[in-house]
């Protein structure tokens, strides 16, 4: 996008101020340049030359969550996303080359599917020579709560897991086989990146439900990272040629995928589906039982969900179908959670702090599930919990509607 298509995007913001008490940022730190229409006027200054594209300029573009909030509240229809993606790869594009190449290289490590075993080994050393136990313990004192990012770093440690594939053929409740003949058009998941290492139940349950709904279900060996990391981080031109990959790997098939950001990234092109509405649209067979899942789950939308699919709906009307659970809202969802893909890397302060007044309904509340929908929500509320020592198990929502098909005594 040149700098008249970026400025023409950008005049379109008539500064009214009513997307203020939405965004995340300006909320946390009551800095106008923190705001939707203050980012939008350093975006002005910077293409009219107004503004030099300096340190102070990046660090309350950078701040930008991407959350999209302000986009639901704005009166005229300001695509903000769209505007934040294009002036982060204007700025980009004039960066040194050296520094562009290490910002790609720390993207490709976190999307590219055969580079995540390197951070899933080093984690999985971390956790076995029993530093973990012994960091939990560090990073409360005081010292090292000023290194936020350390926090972040040992929380994603925590989690981090070898990837593996699904495993399809479990023998499922209801007496329906999960290898059962097909009964529908068969669906393609979408694995994602680095969600097979930090949420591999996630495409194990999927594969699970969806079969025994008489679904026939592949996963394409060439598909690669649904390109949203590139995109937000100023590398179009990446993003679209991860898009082109998926584009030919699923070669027109139904596409499902678990991870709301995954498929807000990829339904323009692909067409694909939310993973909750795509189980909860379908016909279930009469003879299909759950078993009762005592408890409450308090539900997460996070932004890719509730901002951009905007269909959060169909994960509450799914997980009402299980006996025995308590679905309820958790409070504050109308505010990201501070994951936003690498943002929690990146300004790992904020992060905490966004995440903070999650756990603290997590406290109020004690559900006995969180459940969300966005990998990167659910490691960074996962740690966060668990850092402040609250008990909730973080889980996908279809990881639950498994565990209620699934046969007493067994797990997915």
């Amino acid at each position: 996008m040149n700098d008249r298509e970026l400025l023409r995007l950008a005049d379109q913001c008539v500064k009214c101020g009513l997307c203020l008490p939405h965004c995340p940022t300006f909320r946390l730190y009551h800095n106008e340049a923190d705001s939707p229409r203050g980012r939008i006027a350093l975006i002005q200054g910077l293409i009219q030359g107004q503004l030099s594209d300096n340190a102070r300029l990046g660090v309350h573009l950078d701040g930008c969550l991407e959350c999209r909030a302000c986009e639901l509240a704005c009166p005229s229809l300001v695509q903000f996303g769209t505007l934040m993606d294009a002036a982060r790869a204007a700025r980009v594009a004039r960066l040194p080359a050296p520094v562009r190449w290490w910002r790609r290289l720390r993207l490709d490590v976190l999307s590219t599917p055969r580079l995540l075993p390197l951070p899933a080994l080093l984690a999985a050393a971390y956790r076995r020579v029993g530093l973990g136990a012994l960091a939990r313990r560090l990073v409360h004192l005081p010292r090292l709560r000023r290194w936020p990012r350390l926090r972040v770093l040992l929380g994603l440690a925590e989690r981090l897991r070898w990837p593996s594939p699904p495993r399809p053929g479990a023998l499922i409740g209801g007496g329906v086989r999960a290898d059962a003949p097909p009964m529908r058009e068969p669906v393609a998941l979408f694995r994602g990146c680095v969600a097979r290492s930090l949420e591999p139940d996630v495409a194990r349950a999927a594969v699970s439900v969806l079969k025994c709904l008489g679904v026939a279900v592949t996963v394409p060996a060439g598909q690669a990272c649904c390109g949203a990391m590139h995109r937000h981080n100023g590398f179009p031109d990446d993003a679209d040629a991860l898009l082109e990959r998926n584009r030919a790997a699923f070669a027109g098939a139904r596409v499902v995928g678990g991870a709301s950001a995954c498929v807000a990234e990829l339904h323009p092109a692909l067409d694909a589906a939310e993973l909750c509405r795509a189980l909860l649209d379908l016909p279930w067979p009469a003879e299909l039982q759950l078993r009762t899942l005592a408890g409450t789950v308090a539900v997460h939308e996070p932004c890719s969900h509730r901002n951009q699919l905007r269909d959060t709906a169909a994960v509450y009307a799914l997980l009402r179908r299980i006996p025995g659970l308590e679905v309820v809202s958790l409070p504050g969802n109308d505010t990201c959670c501070g994951a936003a893909g690498t943002y929690l890397l990146d300004h790992p302060e904020t992060a905490l702090a966004l995440a903070a007044d999650k756990v603290a309904a997590l406290a109020q509340r004690k559900p006995r599930w969180l459940a969300t929908t966005n990998t990167g929500c659910a490691a960074h509320l996962a740690a966060a919990a668990d850092a402040a020592g609250v008990d909730v198990g973080v889980v996908h929502p279809v990881v639950l509607l498994a565990r209620a098909l699934a046969p007493a005594g067994r797990t997915i």
